[in-house]
């Protein structure tokens, strides 16, 4: 797969934000099911799609995408929340701002490791006709 080491990087660095912004940026008045939940979507999904990418699925490029879209748009969310004056910290506003920056590279090479994916996949290209026989251009 294309890519490969840039979207390892990308993930396991989101992974560390994301156990950054768990033990440093949350609430502790936050349940524990939220608190599981957020984990596992800050820290563990990004080491399963790693496990994927490091398997060369093709798959798991756009899985890259998808889930890199779901979180620039979280943290998107949180930015505007914070400048707005409803935010918590200048932390958070610091590991979403790193984590914006992460989820929208793994956007953009997640989908040119898909992109490329997709190329490999072309049927062969067409091959020549064949010649005539011989048995056929001595009739005339």
């Amino acid at each position: 797969m294309h890519h490969q080491g840039p979207l390892l990087f990308l993930l396991a660095a989101l992974s560390a934000v994301g156990l950054a912004t768990i033990l440093g940026a949350f609430s502790p008045d936050l349940p524990t099911a939220a608190q599981i939940g957020w984990g596992l979507f800050l820290m563990i999904l990004p080491l399963a799609l790693g496990s994927a990418v490091w398997m060369g699925w093709t798959w798991a490029a756009m899985a890259c995408v998808v889930y890199g879209t779901i979180g620039l748009a979280l943290d998107l969310a949180t930015v505007i929340s914070i400048l707005g004056g409803k935010g918590e910290t200048v932390t958070m506003l610091a590991l979403s701002g790193i984590s914006g920056t992460l989820n929208l590279l793994l956007v953009v090479f997640g989908g040119r490791a898909f992109w490329n994916a997709l190329q490999g996949l072309r049927p062969p290209g067409s091959r020549p006709p064949n010649p005539p026989s011989p048995s056929s251009s001595s009739a005339a």
